[in-house]
């Protein structure tokens, strides 16, 4: 905030006839303040200090704080404060980019001082406080379209074809039924049919509303992105959500900006606008010309400070997203491929069921028909009604085997799956932004890892420090020259994006560090062992220029003007080999400085290798006086001030995961910026490198060498390079195209920026949730959120789960249609009727697709995922041991059944009703106990591991019990009879009969040529076969 003595008093209140309303307000607001400060200096000059009043946050509420000179308070704002700006006002001036606006309510400081901020210090950070502007000025919040509520899919479930015939025939059947039975006795077929047809619609409708809320809760935590901001002097981090007009928040590259504001301070700040405007060209903004910056754009270059002026639905990116819905159709290559399987079964299904009703229409018009003994169809001595009624339920039959062919359970399995595992992953640190990354991550082949923060912990820490060509001990430092030691608190404390807070403690001042963890190593490193006070040093220097740290440069630096002596000078950082190169001198010890030639340049370069080897990431500072104070920075003839190198330790249980994903067939391959020697070490280290390695040659590449390769000699090498070394994001993408082109599953891990074009390029996008941008986390398909390695083979595993889990449904699936498709077919067009009703197909529908889906998909993870090779990108969904497993048990169903159909009644000394009875509780059995042999495709143990998923076993005694209910209460409803316990117990005793032959089954060779495949290529049949225990899953 300006002095106010600056300005005349009388003259600002006398001239206001050239004002705007606004304006008026701003002068008059001025006044009292001018006024309160006035009478606030004649206190101080009555009151003795001995009573100077107790400070307390709570005062201060109702305490216009007006030191702004030196910053000493943090203005509050009154709980009866009534802003000064118009925030319409604001906020039209923040849309059209009016500068002259804002130089009327008197420049960026003076709409700070409106807001009741302090520019260097933040505003305060008590809850009171915060919820007073939040409700003067709103929350950061967008009103989104109301989700999709349950009628919605209630309603979407209706417009299924075969949901509409059946409600048709079922109320023909109801109609007919009643007039010929009345209403006690009619009901029964067409009521039926209504309630199975119901019950379809209610669990169809309420897995999508599941699934719709499912979305919306990873919408929300997507979309809560932490901003760090300055409160109470300090510097913290916040939800989006949290931010307050008023706030002072930080931006540095990567960052998406979290609400409309102003430019306070900062350097070379370049945003991206193009997700509001669609221009793609980089715009620069500064405190003079554009200060404008607007929520949603993303920072591409320098640091900056910000004053929030709009937030939520005042700002142009709220009112754009309170209009878009989250759309959570999004299809995953795997429903494709199943929607084609669905499809293709249902044409399968729609074939049968037509030749079904053409068989059972001709057999009925011939007469050929009874019921109770008599010929059901007798010419024109039939009643019209009787006929319809008849057509009704034939229709209705050959419509229910539709149903049942086509395997609803499948999408339903899928949802259910990805739905499970993207929560079970969210608590194994993993957040999955898109579906299809769920089952495509267990496809991968190679995984492309960070190594900072990845690997390692990203906890820095200086543990060597190097002056020329000598060794500094901490207990040394004291005899470094006092000029070296300057340069190097400029250096550290002027070249960074990090800062240091003095906070008061029992123990007294403790500096507290913020920044990326580099940052922080080297500033703890200047103030703690080399006795820095960074603030001195600020008070000494006036930047000019700065040049921010990206990945391609490696490099940081700043051109400050010294003000005792208006002196330019440059300062560089960054990695030790490439600031080295810049260097043609190098200060000693006692300050003197001597010529870099060839000797002192390989012995430095022999002491960046050697703490390299140990792991050690080196930094090196450079420095020169410069005579340039408004070009760029000079980057040749430069002194050498000195190299630090920093700790960064393994992260536990890296080694392990890196052994696991190797055993799984899965190529580890570590790119990154350090040298060539501190990747290998660390790649040593995690197990990524082996010491018996005879190709470490070829292993081990640097960006510039790979970049370098021809394209031949680039595809050629690519798949045995496991470390790149000095890399560039644009190696990364380099070689993740390759390696696809190559034909491999690409997983890639990514937090930078300039990362993004990799991470979209990749087959999975894996990016950081600590560490990483936002342009990065909105490039990718998975945010790790605690930037672990250990979580990349968690995810890993999490995806063979999905696809191993939906395998296992398909087999489960495809058995129960194969087997009512062939004994409804066989039967209706031998014996001209069909043993399983309408009714009882549709229960079984309900039961096997919804209640198996749940079962079956909701199955964890295990270790022994880990232990099979990746699916590759083409393989077949239904694999040859599936369709020997489904085949297998669809046969003995069926010849089972249809037994009971021709010679039940014989066999059990029992009418037809208790045979269609046993028929329907047979079928149902056998498919409960085949719902344990899906568990396990290869395995002959079905068993292993049942009593840790009490889903699955809570389900089959669901299962049973509903089907108990149905055969003994619902006579009726289902058309069935009770049956006597020597019969459940004959049931029970055919269908447990699944067990042993799926154990046997498992011991049959499967040829490794795709079944399908043998259709279309007849040859293949002679090809070999082979065991199980080596087929692909």
């Amino acid at each position: 905030m300006r002095d106010l003595k600056e300005y005349d008093y009388p003259a600002l209140l006398l001239n206001f006839s050239s004002l705007n309303k606004a304006q008026r307000r701003w002068r008059i607001a001025y006044a009292a303040i001018y006024s309160v400060r006035a009478m606030l200096s004649l206190v101080k000059e009555i009151v003795p200090a001995r009573i100077a009043p107790k400070s307390s946050d709570d005062a201060s509420l109702s305490y216009t704080a007006l030191e702004s000179g030196d910053g000493t308070q943090i203005n509050s704002m009154p709980l009866s404060y009534v802003p000064d700006i118009d925030q319409e006002q604001l906020v039209k001036i923040m849309k059209g980019k009016d500068l002259p606006g804002i130089q009327a309510l008197g420049g960026v400081e003076g709409i700070a001082a409106s807001l009741r901020t302090n520019a260097s210090k933040g505003i305060h950070g008590n809850e009171q406080e915060v919820n007073r502007r939040r409700d003067l000025f709103g929350s950061n919040t967008y009103h989104k379209p109301p989700p999709k509520g349950l009628f919605f899919f209630v309603y979407e479930a209706f417009k299924d074809t075969t949901i509409l015939i059946l409600l048709a025939c079922a109320t023909l059947s109801l109609g007919f039924g009643i007039k010929e039975h009345g209403l006690k006795e009619g009901w029964y077929e067409g009521g039926s049919i209504f309630v199975a047809v119901f019950l379809v619609i209610v669990v169809s409708a309420l897995s999508n509303f599941r699934q719709e809320r499912q979305f919306d809760k990873l919408s929300k935590i997507s979309n809560n992105i932490k901003v760090e901001v300055l409160r109470d002097s300090r510097r913290q981090h916040i939800s989006i959500f949290d931010v307050v007009v008023g706030d002072v928040a930080f931006l540095k590259i990567g960052d998406q900006i979290p609400a409309d504001g102003l430019f306070l301070d900062g350097h070379s700040l370049q945003v991206d606008e193009s997700s509001m405007t669609g221009e793609s060209d980089h715009l620069e903004v500064d405190h003079k010309d554009n200060p404008f910056l607007f929520s949603g754009t993303k920072i591409v270059d320098g640091f900056a400070k910000m004053l929030v002026v709009s937030v939520g639905m005042s700002t142009t990116w709220g009112q754009t997203m309170s209009s878009i819905n989250q759309d959570s159709s999004e299809r995953t290559p795997l429903q494709v491929r199943l929607d084609t399987l669905t499809s293709t079964i249902g044409k399968l299904g729609l074939t049968v069921a037509a030749l079904v009703l053409v068989v059972l229409l001709v057999r009925y018009f011939t007469g050929n028909t009874k019921k109770d003994g008599k010929i059901e169809y007798n010419g024109s001595k039939t009643p019209v009604n009787t006929v319809v009624s008849s057509v009704v339920r034939i229709v209705a039959a050959a419509v229910t085997i539709v149903v049942v062919a086509i395997p609803e359970g499948l999408p339903l399995a899928v949802t259910l799956t990805l739905a499970y595992s993207m929560k079970r992953m969210m608590s194994d640190q993993a957040m999955v932004r898109k579906l299809s990354a769920c089952e495509t991550m267990g496809s991968a082949t190679v995984i492309c890892t960070d190594k900072t923060g990845t690997l390692t912990l990203n906890e820095m820490k200086v543990t060597k420090f190097w002056l020329g060509q000598e060794s500094i001990h901490e207990d040394s430092t004291k005899m470094i020259s006092p000029d070296v030691l300057d340069l190097l608190y400029q250096g550290t404390g002027l070249n960074t994006t990090g800062s240091v807070c003095v906070s008061d403690s029992d123990s007294g001042p403790t500096p507290e560090f913020s920044g990326s963890p580099t940052e922080k190593a080297l500033l703890s490193w200047t103030v703690l062992n080399l006795g820095m006070d960074m603030e001195t040093v600020k008070q000494k220097y006036h930047v000019l220029r700065v040049e921010t740290f990206n990945s391609a440069k490696k490099r940081s630096g700043v051109l400050v003007r010294r003000k005792s002596d208006n002196t330019v000078h440059v300062h560089w950082k960054g990695a030790a080999e490439m600031v080295l190169a810049m260097c043609s001198q190098y200060y000693t010890i006692t300050g003197s400085v001597d010529s870099m030639d060839s000797t002192a340049k390989n012995r430095i370069q022999a002491i960046i290798q050697g703490m390299a080897a140990s792991s050690l990431r080196c930094i090196a500072f450079a420095h020169k006086v410069s005579s340039n104070d408004s070009g760029g920075l000079e980057e040749d003839g430069l002194t050498l001030m000195g190299i630090v190198g920093l700790k960064d330790p393994c992260r536990p249980g890296v080694s392990k995961a890196v052994e696991t994903c190797i055993l799984a067939g899965v190529t580890i391959k570590m790119i990154t910026g350090d040298n060539v020697f501190t990747a290998k070490a660390i790649a040593f280290e995690c197990g990524i490198l082996d010491h018996n390695d005879k190709d470490e040659e070829e292993a081990v590449v640097e960006g510039v060498q790979f970049r370098n390769y021809t394209d031949e000699e680039r595809m050629q090498k690519v798949e045995k390079i496991r470390v790149m070394a000095r890399s560039s994001p644009s190696d990364k993408l380099l070689m993740v195209k390759c390696l696809r082109l190559k034909g491999h599953v690409v997983a890639v891990t990514g937090d930078g920026t300039n990362d993004a074009p990799a991470l979209k390029e990749a087959d999975i996008g894996l990016s950081m949730g600590i560490q990483g941008t936002e342009v990065a986390k909105e490039s990718s398909d998975i945010v790790i959120l605690d930037d672990n390695f250990t979580s990349v083979a968690t995810v890993l595993k999490w995806g063979r789960c999905v696809y191993n889990n939906i395998q296992k449904f398909i087999q489960f699936q495809l058995t129960v249609n194969v087997a009512a498709l062939v004994i409804n077919f066989i039967a209706a067009v031998s014996a001209g009727e069909v043993p399983l009703t309408a009714v009882q197909l549709l229960w079984v529908n309900l039961i096997m697709d919804t209640l198996g889906a749940l079962a079956l998909a909701t199955e964890r993870p295990t270790n022994e995922l880990l232990k099979r090779k990746p699916v590759g990108r083409t393989a077949a969904l239904i694999t040859n041991v599936m369709w020997r497993n489904l085949l297998v048990q669809s046969l003995y169903q069926i010849a089972v059944l249809l037994v009971l159909q021709f010679k039940g009644m014989s066999i059990f000394n029992v009418r037809k009703e208790v045979k269609d009875t046993l028929i329907f509780n047979t079928f149902v059995l056998c498919q409960v106990f085949n719902e344990f042999n899906a568990r396990e495709m290869e395995k002959k143990n079905v068993f292993k591991g049942l009593h840790r998923n009490r889903l699955f076993i809570g389900i089959i005694a669901i299962t049973i019990v509903l089907q108990v209910i149905m055969v003994e209460f619902l006579k009726k409803f289902a058309d069935t009879v009770r049956l006597n316990g020597w019969q459940w117990g004959t049931c029970i005793a055919i269908a447990s009969l699944s067990w042993p032959i799926g154990f046997f089954t498992k011991f049959i060779p499967v040829s490794e040529t795709p079944f399908l495949s043998y259709f279309k290529n007849p040859r293949s049949l002679f090809k070999g076969s082979r065991s199980p225990s080596l087929e692909k899953p």
